[in-house]
């Protein structure tokens, strides 16, 4: 068997490793023209790194990224909403990683150098379209640098190209643009002293703005620093309007916007948004946006991975994890079916895409955030006693439901594989 992967993000390359670990051969196809380290920090869950760890990258997360100990929600005052350990703290098999997203990707792209080969490596590859006859599935690229245009055949194709796929929109030609929730997302990074336990993730503020902060590297040539990665999320529109700018990673943020957001909103003691972000030089802006969950992925022997069939909005860690999840069910289920390529395709459809779904649907309401959420919206001065504005039970089943639709609750993940 061979299989064409279409991306070179997180999914595609989690997909080319797994596909490889089991014998198939694959060939990857990304437009840019490099595969480069974008992007600022993200969190990875302990059932993502199960299957990372299962490919034998355990120790290079340990080097660029950090093990989360603790998650805590706070509302602007600073005042603590929930706490939750993460990761080995929390009982799991597994750790949680904070860690840079152009990291992540660079392990991944490392690995599949070493094992696949870069020759099966194309970047600067632009897909123009595919053909499934029945028997294979021939792609016709762009070569971005040379001007000319190259096929390739295989078994099987898998657009795991993003959140503005071609794959995807082969199949869904009236789709239209992602779905805008009014939400803006400006990001960064910069390094600073470390704060609470050193491997602390804090999430403060509520339905108007929250501030997301948590260390993400330890550079050992600067002892007693922590590379810091920051989010803001403020409600800049209606949502009935396309975003004000496009939605792609690269784009710089404007400092004059973001700061209305932020001075006099958040009071925290152990971090000051303020000073941390006019301490970042460049930071990046986002506007939060989704698609709509379809009913299919698969199309003979075409299939949809990661953002190209599940784009959801940032909240929960979970886009880079269920991508990874995705890349481990789609290739075990190939090799257990060999002869049967449509059939293993329908399956991984049948696993993946009711839960993605769930979740997608889940982070529009704010997923596990919609604890802050919820005290902001009965609170919003601040509270004396937090029992008087939610109940334990109240704020324990948001959390905990969540961590059971999107498969990281500690039963999950500790249970052994059948």
């Amino acid at each position: 068997m061979k299989a064409i992967v279409v991306g070179g993000g997180i999914g595609g390359l989690a997909t080319a490793l797994s596909l490889h670990e089991r014998g198939i051969e694959v060939a990857v196809y990304e437009q840019s023209r490099t595969i480069r380290e974008l992007g600022v920090g993200i969190n990875t869950l302990p059932h993502a790194i199960k299957e990372l760890a299962a490919l034998g990258l355990l120790d290079a997360l340990d080097r660029v990224g950090i093990r989360t100990h603790e998650l805590i929600y706070t509302n602007r005052f600073g005042q603590q909403v929930w706490r939750d350990l993460r990761g080995l703290d929390a009982g799991y098999e597994f750790p949680q990683f904070s860690i840079h997203r152009g990291k992540l990707q660079g392990i991944l792209h490392q690995a599949v150098l070493e094992r696949i080969g870069s020759h099966n490596v194309h970047p600067g590859h632009q897909l123009v379209e595919f053909e499934d006859d029945g028997g294979s599935v021939t792609a016709r690229f762009d070569r971005r640098d040379a001007g000319d245009t190259v096929t390739a055949s295989g078994d099987v194709l898998i657009g795991a190209d993003g959140i503005h796929s071609t794959v995807r929109s082969t199949f869904y030609p009236d789709q239209g643009p992602p779905s805008w929730n009014g939400l803006m997302l400006w990001r960064g990074a910069v390094e600073g002293e470390p704060f609470l336990t050193g491997r602390s993730m804090i999430i403060a503020g509520g339905m108007n703005a929250k501030f997301v902060c948590y260390p993400i590297y330890n550079n050992p040539d600067t002892p007693g620093r922590t590379l810091i990665n920051w989010a803001v999320v403020a409600r800049i529109g209606d949502g009935s309007s396309p975003p004000p700018r496009r939605e792609d990673w690269s784009r710089l943020g404007q400092r004059e916007e973001l700061m209305r957001y932020v001075d006099g909103v958040f009071t925290l003691d152990v971090i000051d948004p303020v000073a941390i972000i006019n301490s970042t030089v460049d930071f990046y802006e986002y506007p939060m946006c989704d698609r709509d969950p379809v009913e299919r992925w698969s199309f003979g022997r075409v299939t949809l991975l990661g953002d190209a069939a599940h784009p959801m909005y940032p909240v929960g860690s979970n886009g880079a994890s269920q991508a990874i999840l995705d890349a481990r069910c789609l290739a075990a289920l190939l090799a257990a079916c060999k002869d049967d390529v449509t059939g293993a395709l329908k399956a991984y459809e049948a696993e993946r895409l009711p839960m993605t779904a769930d979740i997608v649907r889940t982070n529009r309401k704010g997923g596990p955030e919609q604890v802050i959420d919820l005290v902001e919206e009965r609170a919003p001065d601040g509270f004396d006693k937090l029992a008087d504005v939610a109940t334990h039970e109240e704020l324990e089943a948001m959390v905990r439901g969540y961590a059971s639709l999107a498969k990281f609750s500690q039963r999950d993940v500790n249970r052994p594989k059948a």
